[in-house]
């Protein structure tokens, strides 16, 4: 049996003993003190600090996708056997920047500074609906309404699904995030195969968008499109309006297209099939990847790149009948292609729109007293963007 060590108290000890034990026991305190510092931890040997790090924010979104994989080549390539479904927690860093993905430059991943994929479960058909309509219910208000984001050309998959959390986050939308993700390739050069990809992603699109407006409990359908994804948007959304259902039975909400990479000529036989009034427009003048694309489609002006300031311009996009947003003044970088989510006051302007309240949940809202089910949930209207919508009064 072990025997237990005896301690003696330091006044029983002699005056030299003393000292040398008081000496001996500072010595311990210093090199636990410099042993703490090397390895990160606060300790003075006589009482213990832990700091807990900030923990990331947790958002769960649905993931669409007809890429065949989600690494390497496969995501160029178009699945064979019908979309992949799954679930996805996607953690948002605790010191995340409005506008930015932070992602590592070079190394692995950190869940306190990058946006991360902190888990997948893939789902069938018959599951990915059960659990959509689960995460719907029990929800009010703008709570119950769905964010579908389809990306634009040279999109990666990471890039895609980390860019609907951030949008997301940093616009405050309090609903269920969703993601269509298609074979966008990652090179500018295949312009053309990436249109053949969005084309032969119309129909799984089409078939998304009618099966998220008849999910029990929802609320409306938000659709934000990006460059090239707005036209595979407006295709499926014609599609479905030749069906008999151009509004979703009631259910269609706000449809944003952000730099929409779409011929005018073409938008406008779009737009006929669909009530123009969910449409909206983010134009920029200075959007250098829709002029590379005008001149790759034989010199046809793109819907985002026409500049409100232009007499011609402004009378084109007036005619249409859609809200539009000039933001060439929040492009930023070369290109200016991704102010739609680069942009903070652009991003809280997408929030403020799909989460402004409506008349038919004025009662429910009346009842609990303005709050959502959630109280984490924030869905407070901002301003919108400085830049009025073309058409409509400036504001004094």
């Amino acid at each position: 049996m072990r025997q237990r060590k005896k301690v003696i108290p330091l006044a029983f000890l002699s005056a030299s003993t003393r000292r040398r034990s008081i000496v001996n026991r500072l010595a311990l305190v210093i090199f636990g003190c410099a042993a703490a510092l090397v390895s990160g931890c606060a300790s003075t040997g006589l009482s213990e600090i832990t700091e807990t790090a900030a923990a990331a924010h947790s958002l769960p979104i649905f993931v669409v996708s007809t890429r065949r994989g989600e690494r390497g080549p496969a995501t160029e390539a178009a699945v064979e056997a019908g979309p992949r479904l799954s679930l996805q927690m996607i953690n948002v860093p605790p010191e995340h920047e409005a506008g930015r993905i932070e992602r590592p430059s070079f190394g692995s991943e950190d869940p306190q500074k990058h946006f991360v994929a902190a888990s997948r479960r893939g789902l069938d058909e018959t599951a990915f609906l059960s659990e959509l309509a689960a995460h719907i219910s029990g929800r009010i208000g703008s709570n119950r309404d769905i964010l579908l984001h389809v990306h634009g050309f040279n999109t990666s998959y990471d890039e895609a699904r980390f860019r609907l959390a951030q949008v997301a986050y940093d616009g405050r939308f309090g609903g269920v995030p969703v993601l269509f993700t298609w074979p966008a390739t990652s090179s500018l050069l295949d312009y053309g195969a990436a249109k053949e990809s969005a084309t032969a992603s119309r129909d799984a699109l089409a078939k998304l968008i009618r099966q998220l407006s008849e999910t029990p409990g929802v609320g409306r359908v938000h659709i934000l499109a990006h460059s090239m994804g707005a036209w595979l948007t407006m295709e499926a959304l014609r599609e479905n309006a030749i069906a008999g259902s151009p509004d979703l039975n009631g259910k269609l909400g706000d449809v944003m297209l952000a730099a929409p990479d779409i011929d005018r000529s073409v938008f406008r036989q779009q737009l006929a099939r669909i009530d123009s009034s969910h449409v909206f427009v983010l134009v920029s003048s200075n959007d250098r990847a829709l002029s590379i694309s005008r001149t790759l489609a034989g010199d046809r002006p793109r819907l985002g790149a026409l500049d409100s300031n232009d007499p011609n311009d402004r009378a084109a996009l007036e005619a249409l009948g859609v809200r539009v947003y000039d933001v060439s003044n929040e492009s930023a970088g070369l290109i200016g292609h991704g102010a739609f989510g680069d942009a903070p006051q652009v991003v809280r302007t997408i929030g403020a729109q799909i989460t402004e309240s409506r008349p038919q949940d004025a009662n429910v809202q009346a009842v609990l007293g303005e709050k959502p089910v959630d109280a984490k949930i924030v869905a407070t209207p901002l301003a919108p963007l400085a830049a009025p919508a073309i058409g409509a009064p400036a504001q004094q």
